[in-house]
């Protein structure tokens, strides 16, 4: 019964994982950004539906969209007002450029924290469920509203494959993904495209953050066990690779699940952590990283 239970939710939660990385990983394969702040993004989308639903009594999906629309704001924020002054800024070194945004992004990361923390205190906040009740899977009881996320996840996944792959943007960011530099040659305009990138990542996190807060609950303390399973999966399946990331997620995802449900939900980061270490010295590049 229990090998079921843990089954069900890792796929649920590992589900969450590669929609959060994702755009994470869209990020790092056109910009070159490891943005350090993305726990922060989805615990504000997360809070803010929260906040949305619970006191200012919007509705569940009023308050979901809400979520999603901070999470975009939050990463357009962190791209105009942390990431671009750093790369275009003259002062600092091209080589010290992608060290300074680490930096920035974490430090940005920290600001958001502290923020939640003032106005919603650390306690945890859980969004109220779109999907209520319970059903029996294999023979465990199972939120609906754990089944719900599983699909809305994939669902999301499936739709930005199709963007990617069948649209004219999306084949100029997955150009841009490949080569940059390139991408200019051909008279498409970077910046834009990374305004384009900006806005997936701001809506991939947004739903990730209102997803995971409707199915676990998260506060403040949360955004840095998100950042550090979110590094450890781009890392993990390899630096700018999307196939890569969404594998990385399930390993990732159902070894925290096991460790939760076999240790302690209190060391569930750390078999992912030690796994990161140990494919850092066998694959550097990661399992499917081009660099």
């Amino acid at each position: 019964m229990r090998a079921f239970q843990i089954l069900i939710d890792g796929f649920a939660i590992s589900a969450l994982y590669a929609l959060g990385a994702t755009g994470f990983t869209l990020i790092f394969g056109v910009s070159g950004v490891l943005n350090l702040s993305h726990g922060a993004i989805m615990v504000a989308a997360a809070v803010a539906a929260w906040a949305a639903a619970s006191i200012l009594n919007v509705g569940t999906y009023a308050g979901a969209l809400i979520g999603v629309a901070v999470a975009l704001l939050t990463a357009f924020a962190t791209y105009f007002a942390v990431v671009k002054p750093i790369q275009d800024s003259r002062r600092i070194p091209n080589e010290e450029k992608e060290i300074f945004v680490l930096t920035g992004t974490l430090l940005w990361g920290i600001m958001i924290q502290e923020l939640i923390a003032y106005f919603f205190t650390n306690n945890a906040k859980t969004v109220l469920p779109i999907v209520e009740g319970v059903v029996e899977i294999l023979g465990v009881r199972t939120p609906k509203n754990e089944i719900f996320t599983a699909i809305v996840c994939c669902l999301v996944i499936a739709l930005l494959w199709l963007l990617v792959n069948r649209t004219r943007t999306g084949k100029a960011v997955l150009a841009a993904s490949m080569n940059p530099r390139g991408v200019t040659l051909l008279g498409l305009e970077l910046t834009n495209i990374n305004i384009v990138v900006w806005a997936i990542y701001g809506i991939l996190a947004g739903i990730a953050g209102v997803l995971l807060g409707m199915f676990l609950g998260v506060s403040s303390y949360s955004v840095g066990p998100l950042t550090a399973s979110a590094f450890s999966i781009v890392v993990l399946g390899g630096l700018g690779s999307v196939s890569g990331s969404l594998i990385a997620a399930f390993v990732v995802g159902y070894l925290e699940t096991l460790t939760a449900y076999l240790v302690s939900p209190a060391y569930r980061t750390i078999p992912a952590l030690l796994l990161l270490v140990f494919v850092m010295y066998i694959r550097p590049q990661g399992l499917l990283g081009r660099r």
